[in-house]
């Protein structure tokens, strides 16, 4: 049996994708760890999984939350590059810490976020086999497509093309500091050098989140790249906590575990729902304090609590409000449930781009006011969102964190690319 280490950037949606990848291990009779600062541990909710903290003089307890404030609010280029520059930070730490600390734990196999150049490049050095697994959008890059993190629209026109690659360009500019990062790492280790996230991808096995029939047309992913689904822990039984009338449209609202303390984006929201009489639930993950609770509720929520069961709330939902989060818009197409994203940073503008482009859904600027955001969710409870029967079937079949953890198994058994093909 083998241990694995599991390293990820420090966000709860990642944690939380690969605890369920971790659990699936932990079922087949492995051991799994995962390395990062010690704030981080908080996210871990299985016993069994272990948890070694790393980088305590550069990034001590404490530490974590001004990091996640900025990531929550990236609303100009400066603040987007201190964004960066802290994402670099912290690949230089664990590519400093992790070889000591993998070593000491008798880690013998790497599973690495591929937000995190830093497992990739360490499991390299040392001749650790590594998978790659893409909890967001996928990174991979290929020619006639917009990276992930843009919210162009598909098309194969030249003017397209040409809007695809000059953004490219702007965005591995900004990604600068975190580049100098990898370059100044591959140098520190021996390994050959790099200097952009894609180019430390694992060259046994890719795992993706991002069904195939929801991203947009791609020709040139690797051969070992496997979609596989939503990595998932499953839910527990909700509760029924807020009595849903089944005789009046009910739209369920959430902004992720970042951004959820945007009140007035949930305003608006409120007062969409109240003029088209429609139930409302906001989850805001624990960011908003019982008087602005009050708030919502007098601007026409109907329930607003921290956190709700989600999968049970969006298979009970008419229609989900999103800021675009990858898992909310996977459970959203795993029951049907059509979707009003508006997006806010990271690759959320991809996801919108393609829940419009799959049409499961639109997307509205995350400053759109409650008229138009009325106008939207109208729209999609009376017209009928015909793309969700290709990737829900798809969904049904890939299997999941299941599926990942047997990839992943037999990619450090056998040290050889494991091929994409039916899902195992």
């Amino acid at each position: 049996m083998s241990h694995f280490g599991v390293v990820a950037p420090p966000y709860y949606s990642h944690f939380q994708a690969l605890q369920a990848l971790a659990g699936q291990l932990l079922e087949r009779g492995h051991r799994v760890t995962f390395f990062h600062q010690a704030d981080a541990a908080r996210w871990l909710s299985d016993p069994r999984i272990g948890f070694c903290p790393v980088g305590l003089a550069t990034h001590p307890a404490g530490s974590l939350q001004r990091t996640l404030r900025r990531a929550a609010h990236p609303t100009s280029p400066w603040g987007l590059r201190q964004i960066i520059v802290e994402l670099g930070t912290t690949t230089a730490m664990l590519c400093a810490q992790l070889p000591q600390a993998l070593a000491a734990h008798g880690v013998d196999a790497l599973i690495c976020d591929q937000m995190e150049a830093a497992g990739g490049l360490v499991g390299e050095s040392l001749g650790l086999p590594f998978v790659s697994v893409a909890c967001a959008l996928p990174i991979n890059r290929e020619p006639g497509l917009p990276l992930p993190v843009m919210p162009f629209a598909y098309g194969t026109e030249a003017r397209q093309l040409q809007m695809y690659q000059g953004s490219t360009r702007v965005y591995d500019w900004l990604m600068g500091p975190l580049g100098q990062q990898i370059h100044k790492a591959c140098q520190t280790l021996g390994i050959a050098p790099r200097d952009a996230l894609h180019d430390c991808l694992s060259p046994l096995a890719q795992i993706s989140q991002t069904v195939t029939s929801f991203d947009f047309p791609r020709r040139a992913l690797p051969p070992h790249f496997h979609a596989v689904g939503p990595l998932r822990v499953p839910e527990a039984a909700a509760q029924g906590a807020w009595p849903i009338d089944p005789t009046r449209a009910f739209v369920f609202a959430s902004l992720g575990t970042l951004q959820g303390e945007r009140m007035a984006m949930f305003q608006r929201i409120a007062q969409a729902c109240q003029r088209l009489d429609t139930q409302l639930l906001i989850a805001h993950c624990g960011h908003l304090n019982s008087a602005q609770e009050r708030r919502l509720v007098a601007r026409g929520a109907s329930w607003v609590t921290d956190f709700a069961p989600q999968q049970w709330a969006i298979e009970r939902a008419d229609a989900v409000v999103t800021h675009g989060g990858l898992n909310t818009v996977l459970d959203a197409i795993a029951h049907r449930t059509p979707m009003l994203v508006m997006p806010i940073a990271f690759d959320q503008p991809g996801v919108a781009a393609r829940v419009s482009y799959r049409r499961v859904g639109v997307h509205l600027s995350r400053h759109a006011r409650a008229g138009r955001i009325g106008e939207s969710l109208k729209g999609l409870l009376t017209m009928p969102m015909p793309g969700f029967e290709p990737m829900t079937a798809e969904l049904q079949r890939c299997g999941g964190a299941a599926t990942a953890a047997a990839i992943v198994e037999q990619a450090v058994a056998a040290r050889r690319p494991v091929m994409a093909g039916a899902c195992l």
